[in-house]
């Protein structure tokens, strides 16, 4: 049985990828997921907005005082050039590196192209095998167009191409109004491989409090349609490497994501319920799969259920939906 597969340029001994979450954030924890057999990790997200808060302290740290006595800022070096934000994570990443031997994917969190260059320099300096940007941005402002926020992306995907030679994946939600073509531009601005799809974490109201209350829910298996939809159209039209994510629960959807045309699978929620030991299953389970139907190789399953490769390619398109709405009988009826 082959599972060796190809992600980013990367060969990994399997789909199966531990993706960015919290138990990537000590090395212990790298080493867990590493133990329980991840052909990758995404190690936790650095966010934009904690490069800016520490930047806004430094200057802050900087200025205090100076109104008073001008002669104070000659107590402090030139800091014109100098590295200012979260060193710890350019660390962790330096430790990963050295200490496992699988790749260390880096993730970028962030809403603007400003300032991003000059981290995932650093992160390519730190040794990441490769980096994740994880764009998440949401147009709060009315006046802003959906040509606006396409543009914002693309941007910030293209400066960081030009910035570092490392292999670049970028996560993103499903909510363009012509996802098929926003990859295609992505591919183009330099994206070396697309992750599908990045959660938005919609806040709930407390009613008791009437406050804003943030929520966290683990995905779960039913989230795992909208990426097959797309990958499955995606696969053989686009040159970069397609990644899924959310609603892994079991190996039968590790096998549906590679069936649509995924080279990798990433999970964060089942590992966060179940433990790091759970990968070994997700692995195990899909050879399971694949040797009960007389499969030999990961590559003879990936995007075998693909839009170009299925007997009805209507089942993807408009033709199926009134299919699927005649199927259903109303109980009540």
């Amino acid at each position: 049985m082959k599972l060796a597969t190809r992600y980013l340029g990367l060969e990994l001994e399997h789909p199966v990828v531990a993706s960015a979450s919290p138990l990537s954030q000590t090395l212990d924890g790298v080493r867990s997921l590493e133990d329980a057999g991840a052909a990758a990790v995404v190690i936790h997200s650095l966010f934009e907005e904690q490069i800016r808060h520490e930047a806004a302290a430094q200057a802050h740290l900087m200025d205090a005082g100076t109104e008073s006595f001008g002669e104070a800022l000659s107590y402090f070096p030139d800091m014109e050039g100098a590295e200012i934000g979260p060193q710890q994570y350019l660390e962790h990443i330096r430790r990963c590196r050295e200490a496992t031997a699988i790749p260390i994917i880096a993730s970028l969190n962030g809403a603007s192209p400003e300032g991003w260059t000059d981290y995932a320099r650093l992160i390519e300096e730190a040794g990441a095998h490769a980096l994740e940007l994880n764009l998440y941005y949401l147009p709060a402002d009315l006046s802003e167009s959906g040509a606006d926020v396409e543009r914002r992306y693309l941007q910030t995907v293209h400066q960081v191409r030009e910035a570092v030679s490392i292999p670049l994946a970028v996560k993103i939600g499903p909510w363009f109004s012509a996802f098929g073509h926003m990859a295609l531009q992505l591919e183009t601005a330099g994206a070396d491989g697309l992750v599908l799809f990045n959660r938005f974490y919609q806040p709930d109201f407390d009613i008791e409090k009437l406050e804003v209350a943030p929520t966290l829910e683990l995905s779960r298996a039913g989230e795992i349609r909208q990426g097959l939809f797309w990958l499955a159209l995606l696969h053989g039209r686009v040159q970069a490497s397609l990644a899924a994510t959310s609603g892994v629960t079991c190996a039968a959807e590790v096998a549906k994501y590679l069936l649509a045309g995924a080279h990798v699978v990433m999970t964060a929620s089942a590992l966060l319920r179940l433990g790091p030991s759970y990968l070994a299953s997700l692995r195990d389970g899909l050879a399971d799969w694949m040797e009960a139907r007389g499969y030999e190789d990961v590559e003879q399953v990936r995007g075998a259920m693909s839009h170009g490769r299925v007997a009805e390619p209507a089942a993807f398109e408009r033709a199926n939906y009134l299919r699927v709405l005649d199927s259903y009988q109303n109980r009540w009826g």
